[in-house]
C-alpha cells in the first residue's frame, strides 16, 4: 500500500479529516481543575490556521527552527502542526532536560521561538530550565504554561484570522528530533515529513487501524516513538487522542479513554504487573486462572482495573521486557507486541505481528525494511523512516551510515530461520573482566527481571573477576527495605535468583552478588532516560567507589 494522496504528511491529515470529520473528538485534554476539554477536528484545524497566520506575522526566515517545551498536552500537538502550517521546523525538547542541555538544543538548533507547554517543575525540569532560556528568544506560552508573561495561545487564536496553511512537499524538513542522549551531548536527528509517515503507511499493512480507536498519549512527545505511534498515527487515521494530567491521576485518565491502542514502555507494563500482584498474590493468581469458569471472569476484571478491557493492540518497545512479564499479560488476554526502532528510522523497523509473537524477539522487519547482521553482529537497518542525517554533524552521519545506506543501530542481535530479530545486547554496553572474558549485560539482566520484587537492574563489572548486580526493588517493597524479617526473605530469594540465574550463563558471566539499592533511580536524578530507560554509565559512575568494597565483603546478597 501507499501513502494516501490526500494524506501526504501529517499536515495534510489534519485538514483531511477537518473536512471529512469535522465534529468527531480529536484530542481530549483533563485540566488540574477537574475540567475535561474536548476539541474537534474543525476546531483543531481552525486553531493551527490561526496560529500560523500569528507565526507569519513576525516574519521569521522560511524555514525556521521553532521549539516546543512541555509534557503532553493536546496543544502540544496543536503548536507541533501550526509550525508546519507556517512553513517551519519544530524541535521538540523534553520536559525533563537539565537547563544546561535544554541550552544547547536551543542554542544547536537555532531555535528562533520557543512554545512553552505544560510544565510545573515537579516532575519535570521547569526548575532549572527556566534559569537557562535566552532572555531575548520569544515565547508563546500554551494553556498550563509556567509563564503568565509571554503572548498565549488562546488569546492569540481569538484574535487572530485563519491563514491559508502552507501544506508542505513530503520531502522537506518536518522535524528535529534531538536524542535522549545516555551519553554524551544529544544529536539532532532530522526527519522529513515523508519519514515520518512511512510509519503510518507501513503500519497498515501490519493490522488494520480504523478512525475508530481509541489512544492515550503520556511517553513524551519529544521521542520518536511516541511521535510515531502516537501523534503520526492519530493523524493518519483520524482517531481520539486522549492525554494524561498528572501521574497521580494517571488511572483515571486511563479509564476516560479505555484505550485500544495502547504503547508503552517496560517500565510501566512491570509496574501494572507489581500492581497487581500486590493485590492478587500470583499463588493466588495461579489459583483463580486454573478455575474454569472463574478464570476469565478474573481475567477480565484485572484488564478493566488497567483500563486496558477494550485494548485489541498492545504495543512495548525501547528496552527488552522479560518473557515472563509478556507471558503474564498473554495469559490474562492481552497480547504484548514487542517493537524495535530508534530515533534515526523514527522508530519503523521491527514488529512482532499478532499471532506470531514470540517472546524474546522484537519481530520481523516492517513492510519496506530491510536488515542484516554486519560486522561484530552488528544491527544494520534501511528503512523508510530512515533520516536525513544529523544536524549540522555530517561526520557522525557518515560515521553511523555504511557505504550503502544500512543504519548502523548499534545493537547486537541475531536474525532467526523465521527472519525475526532478537537483540541480544548494545555493543557499546559489552564489559570486560579482569580475566579476559566479554560479558554483554543485557541477557543476564532479562533473566534477573523476572523476580516479582525487582523494578530495575543493571548489571555490571568491568575489570573485576565476575560480575555483580544493582537492583531497584519495586515501589511496593522499597517501604519494606528497614524491615528485618523482609530483608531476610528477599535475602532468601535473591540468593536462590542468582543460583538459578548462574545455572543459565557461562561460569565468566556467573554473578558474584546483587546489591539492593536504597537509591530510587528516575528520570529527574538523571539515572533513567526521558523514556524511561537505564543511563548505565550514570549507574556505574554514581558507585563506582563503593564497587570494591561490595566485591570485599564476598556476600551474596549486599544492601546499599
Amino acid at each position: 500500500m501507499a501513502v494516501d494522496p490526500r494524506k501526504q504528511t501529517s499536515l495534510h491529515c489534519l485538514y483531511y479529516w477537518a473536512e471529512e470529520t469535522p465534529d468527531n473528538v480529536y484530542l481530549t485534554q483533563p485540566y488540574p481543575d477537574g475540567r475535561v476539554e474536548d476539541i474537534t477536528w474543525r476546531e483543531a484545524a481552525d486553531q493551527v490556521s490561526r496560529m500560523a497566520a500569528y507565526l507569519d506575522s513576525l516574519k521569521l526566515p522560511e524555514p525556521s527552527n521553532i521549539s516546543i517545551l512541555g509534557k503532553n498536552s493536546a496543544h502540544w500537538i496543536l503548536a507541533d502542526l501550526a509550525i508546519w502550517a507556517a512553513g517551519h521546523v519544530s524541535v521538540p525538547l523534553y520536559p525533563t532536560l537539565n537547563g544546561d542541555t535544554a541550552a544547547y538544543v536551543l542554542e544547536h538548533s537555532e531555535a528562533k521561538l520557543l512554545f512553552l507547554g505544560k510544565l510545573d517543575g515537579t516532575a519535570d525540569g521547569w526548575n532549572d530550565i527556566k534559569n537557562h532560556i535566552p532572555a531575548d528568544l520569544p515565547l508563546i506560552s500554551l494553556p498550563l504554561s509556567p509563564r503568565d508573561d509571554t503572548p498565549k495561545w488562546s488569546e492569540i487564536v481569538a484574535e487572530q484570522s485563519p491563514a491559508q496553511p502552507k501544506l508542505p512537499d513530503p520531502d522537506n524538513l518536518a522535524t528535529i528530533v534531538y536524542t535522549s542522549g545516555s551519553t554524551g551531548r544529544p544529536k539532532g536527528v532530522m526527519h522529513s515529513f515523508r519519514t515520518m509517515i512511512s510509519v503510518a503507511d507501513g503500519l497498515q499493512q501490519l493490522f488494520p487501524v480504523s478512525s475508530d480507536e481509541r489512544m492515550l498519549s503520556y511517553l513524551p512527545l519529544a521521542h520518536v516513538a511516541e511521535r510515531a505511534a502516537v501523534e503520526t498515527q492519530s493523524l493518519y487515521y483520524g482517531f481520539h487522542l486522549y492525554f494524561a494530567n498528572s501521574l497521580d491521576t494517571f488511572q483515571e485518565d486511563l479509564q476516560r479513554a479505555r484505550p485500544t491502542l495502547f504503547f508503552s514502555v517496560p517500565r510501566l507494563w512491570m509496574k501494572f504487573y507489581l500492581g497487581v500482584n500486590a493485590k492478587l498474590p500470583p499463588k493466588k493468581q495461579k489459583l483463580l486462572f486454573s478455575l474454569p469458569i472463574i478464570s476469565g471472569l478474573v481475567k477480565k476484571k484485572v484488564l478493566k482495573q488497567l483500563g486496558l478491557d477494550y485494548c485489541r493492540a498492545a504495543l512495548t518497545g525501547a528496552a527488552p521486557l522479560s518473557a515472563d512479564i509478556v507471558n503474564w499479560y498473554r495469559n490474562l488476554g492481552l497480547e504484548l507486541l514487542e517493537v524495535y526502532g530508534m530515533s534515526e528510522n523514527f522508530g519503523y523497523s521491527h514488529a512482532n505481528r499478532p499471532g506470531q509473537a514470540r517472546a524474546g524477539s522484537v519481530g520481523m522487519a516492517n513492510p519496506g525494511v530491510e536488515h542484516r547482521i554486519g560486522e561484530g553482529g552488528e544491527v544494520q537497518v534501511k528503512s523508510p523512516g530512515q533520516m536525513l542525517g544529523y544536524y549540522k554533524n555530517e561526520e557522525k552521519t557518515k560515521e553511523d551510515l555504511t557505504e550503502d545506506g544500512f543504519l548502523k543501530t548499534g545493537d547486537k542481535g541475531e536474525i532467526d530461520e523465521m527472519g525475526r530479530l532478537k537483540i541480544t545486547g548494545r555493543i557499546k554496553e559489552i564489559f570486560k573482566t579482569s580475566k579476559g572474558k566479554y560479558i554483554a549485560p543485557a541477557p543476564i539482566e532479562n533473566r534477573l527481571m523476572s523476580h516479582d520484587a525487582i523494578e530495575m537492574v543493571c548489571v555490571s563489572g568491568a575489570n573485576q573477576t565476575q560480575p555483580h548486580a544493582l537492583v531497584m526493588l519495586a515501589e511496593e517493597s522499597r517501604p519494606k527495605m528497614a524491615d528485618e524479617a523482609f530483608r531476610k526473605e528477599i535475602e532468601e530469594s535473591f540468593k536462590k535468583l542468582i543460583a538459578d540465574v548462574n545455572k543459565t550463563v557461562d561460569p565468566h558471566e556467573q554473578l558474584a552478588f546483587i546489591t539492593v539499592m536504597s537509591d530510587e533511580w528516575s528520570i529527574e536524578n538523571s539515572f533513567l532516560t526521558p523514556t524511561m530507560k537505564l543511563k548505565r554509565n550514570v549507574v556505574e559512575d554514581a558507585y563506582q567507589e563503593q564497587v570494591e568494597n561490595w566485591y570485599a565483603q564476598r556476600q551474596p546478597v549486599i544492601w546499599q
